[in-house]
């Protein structure tokens, strides 16, 4: 099943033990991911036909790495679009990218491992803005107290 949203994004859902998760593409890549609806599936996806190849490619990636991380394993990603997203985001996007599986980070390392290091509460606005959760590990991400 696909949608169109109204961006032009297309969603295609990932079944995975933890409910009906919806990856969004662009013409780029893996704009977003929407976690799982409690009790429901997503509304927002429908048929798959029409899709093109690239996009068809960059889900069986996105599908498999999804299953992968989720039971702990490292995986490649598909090509991901931060279009529109701001430089100290994507910034911070990647700097969660290099935490490994087991591995925690504090928002004050990740703001000084960008080279910002009063900025702990924008890194935590950017964690919660990541567009592409569980692929890119804000949940890695804790208080200096290492709470969440």
């Amino acid at each position: 099943m696909k949608t169109k949203s109204k961006t032009g994004l297309v969603g295609l859902p990932i079944s995975t033990r933890g409910g009906k998760f919806v990856a969004h593409y662009s013409e780029k890549g893996l704009a977003g991911i929407d976690w799982p609806k409690v009790g429901r599936a997503s509304s927002r996806a429908v048929k798959s036909n029409g899709i093109p190849a690239k996009i068809k490619n960059w889900h069986r990636t996105t599908e498999t790495a999804l299953k992968k991380i989720l039971a702990g394993k490292k995986s490649k990603l598909p090509p991901l679009d931060w279009m529109g997203k701001t430089e100290f985001q994507k910034s911070v996007w990647r700097q969660m990218l290099k935490i490994s599986a087991g591995k925690t980070k504090s928002y004050g390392e990740i703001a000084s491992a960008i080279g910002k290091p009063k900025a702990v509460r924008a890194v935590g606005g950017a964690c919660g803005a990541n567009p592409v959760p569980v692929l890119v590990p804000c949940h890695r991400v804790l208080a200096a107290n290492k709470k969440l």
